[in-house]
């Protein structure tokens, strides 16, 4: 399936509870998000895989495909587009060999030396981070500045999209700094309204 990083929204089920998580999404997807990546690190597998199954059916026509994180037998029960896994999650050779040449797999990267042993060849995107220190991660690793994004999306071979304590006014910075997008957790979910929240990081197309 084609995606476009330009506006990855990552899920967070305490933030969208009062929302509701699906009518968050669907408001950001009206607001002009382009990748959703289902993350709970608290649901029981059942409890995710109807969640993702839900969200598929949802964004089903919408073009905006659905990233399952790190958990490999929910992307493959809930037939999701993919999975985003991180350094210490499912190893990326197990998941492209369940999920097949067609999903879209995802690394976070955070240093020169996990790019270097990245299997590139099995990934279709990375994501690099976190540029900020943020709070929706507490055990997250040392932030890398823009300074550290330009140099880690420069010496990428494949796309990538930015996360970490990012807001719409760092989608120009995220752009020179050479990433293809901007991940985003709490600058829309939580939100009062995630459909104009989404729309403020397209404020250069109004």
């Amino acid at each position: 399936m084609p995606f476009d990083l330009s506006l990855y929204l990552i899920t967070d089920a305490e933030l969208c509870a009062e929302f509701g998580l699906e009518k968050t999404v669907e408001a950001a997807i009206q607001g002009g998000i382009t990748m959703v990546q289902l993350r709970d690190k608290y649901a029981s597998d059942e409890q995710m895989i109807a969640q993702a199954k839900r969200l598929k059916a949802m964004l089903s026509g919408s073009g905006v495909p659905l990233i399952i994180n790190d958990r490999l037998n929910v992307a493959l029960a809930s037939q999701a587009d993919g999975l985003h896994v991180g350094q210490s999650d499912t190893a990326v050779q197990e998941a492209r060999n369940t999920l097949g040449q067609h999903a879209i797999i995802g690394l976070s990267i955070n240093t020169p030396a996990q790019l270097q042993e990245a299997p590139v060849e099995l990934l279709n995107y990375v994501g690099l981070g976190p540029v900020f220190a943020t709070g929706s991660k507490q055990d997250h690793a040392q932030p890398i500045g823009f300074d550290g994004l330009a140099w880690l999306a420069n010496a990428c071979q494949l796309p990538s999209v930015a996360i970490g304590g990012l807001k719409a006014e760092h989608m120009a910075q995220v752009k020179a700094a050479g990433a293809n997008g901007i991940a985003v957790i709490s600058a829309i979910c939580g939100q009062p309204d995630p459909r104009l929240a989404a729309q403020a990081f397209f404020h250069d197309r109004l």
